[in-house]
């Protein structure tokens, strides 16, 4: 019976990887050219030399955890307003005033297999200007492990499971005062699940909303720029090899540190479109996207095939709303937020030139101005304005 079983399980492995092979040839040949000219030595010690230098993703604010409705811890970090005494993690907190309104909190969802440090440069820009709350998803950065979906018998993650989770970090650590929520990919997800479940909160707490790199749905139909046979090929095993490999984790660890350079060609293709990508921000990001586990990859997956919020939407209507995409977006197209803005026509509908899916770091200048004017929008107050000036590093 394992002969059987185990065969067929990675005769459909070997399946998936012929059909997702062409995904990789394009990165592949722009590795194969650059190992004749560099030696694999030399390209470690770069990796190694630009994590030991690259300035992102070491913003760190007030810490807390909150407790999803399934027991999973999930980590966030606040940034208060300079001045107020809790800017400093050492520093106590400032009672408010009798009477005195809560501050608004802008509240930031990262995307799958990054985490809450994916908006460096927006948090260094706005700190100390307006209230931040970041937070890492389930399974992703600080955040423990999704309990239910932690050991053998463990269920896929679903969108609405991430709602709630919002729902939980907004509880603990904005509850009260008006909120902007502003989401990339699986965290745009995020917040129109969570504006489905909690439309009292929308209507009485919501001011502003950003969708950047996300879409409401239709993923299924996505081609990530590759042949739709073998993209339809590769969809239909996916989810059986990725939870085959997610029980295999120390094995595919090792599989990718020997596929290091394909990997970081993989991850620049995808996350990017611009050829003039500062080196230390796409390791940054490759770093942040190895970081995730094989089987936390594999229990989040299926979640993107059946997510459909496009019905959740109109609820925002009304509200300032930004819609925010790269033009070249491979993984949630530009297409999709043009969607969004279709569902809000009050919506600001940005589509940015030679951008790729994490827009946000490859062109902060852009994606901060563009979120300063929805703050101003929503009322976040004139002192939001210097935010838009560049992409701080810390």
């Amino acid at each position: 019976m394992g002969e059987s079983s185990g065969g067929g399980v990675w005769r459909r492995a070997g399946f998936a990887g012929a059909a997702l092979g062409v995904l990789a040839a394009g990165a592949a040949a722009g590795v194969a050219v650059e190992r004749l000219t560099v030696g694999r030595s030399v390209r470690q010690k770069a990796r190694l030399a630009l994590d030991a230098t690259g300035p992102y993703g070491g913003l760190r604010g007030t810490p807390g955890r909150a407790l999803a409705d399934d027991g999973t811890v999930l980590y966030y970090e606040i940034d208060e307003v300079e001045g107020d005494g809790t800017d400093d993690a050492s520093a106590p907190r400032r009672p408010r005033g009798a009477g005195a309104p809560a501050p608004l909190t802008v509240v930031f969802s990262h995307g799958y297999c990054l985490n809450q440090d994916s908006w460096h440069f927006q948090r260094a820009a706005l700190r100390g200007l307006v209230r931040t709350v970041h937070w890492d998803q389930r399974s992703h950065g600080r955040s423990g492990r999704g309990v239910a979906q932690d050991g053998p018998a463990g269920v896929p993650v679903s969108i609405d499971r991430l709602g709630r989770d919002l729902g939980a970090v907004i509880d603990a650590a904005a509850p009260e005062g008006p909120l902007v929520l502003v989401g990339h990919s699986m965290g745009g997800m995020t917040v129109m699940a969570f504006a489905e479940q909690y439309p009292e909160t929308v209507r009485d707490r919501v001011v502003g909303v950003a969708f950047v790199g996300t879409s409401a749905g239709k993923l299924n139909e996505v081609t990530y720029g590759l042949p739709v046979m073998g993209v339809n090929a590769a969809r239909r095993v996916l989810p059986g090899v990725l939870r085959t490999l997610g029980a295999r984790t120390e094995l595919v660890e090792r599989g990718r540190r020997a596929t290091a350079d394909l990997f970081a060609g993989l991850v620049k293709k995808y996350s990017f479109a611009s050829e003039d990508v500062d080196p230390a921000v796409a390791r940054f990001a490759e770093r942040m996207i190895e970081s995730t586990p094989i089987d936390v990859v594999a229990a989040f997956y299926p979640a993107f095939a059946e997510h459909d919020k496009s019905a959740s939407l109109p609820a925002l209507r009304g509200l300032p709303v930004l819609a925010l995409a790269g033009e070249r977006d491979l993984i949630t197209p530009s297409s999709h937020t043009e969607a969004i803005a279709a569902l809000l026509p009050d919506a600001e509908l940005v589509i940015v030139p030679d951008g790729g899916h994490l827009v946000m770091l490859e062109h902060p200048e852009t994606v901060t101005a563009r979120l300063t004017d929805l703050l101003v929008r929503a009322g976040a107050g004139p002192g939001a304005t210097a935010a838009g000036t560049g992409p701080a590093t810390g």
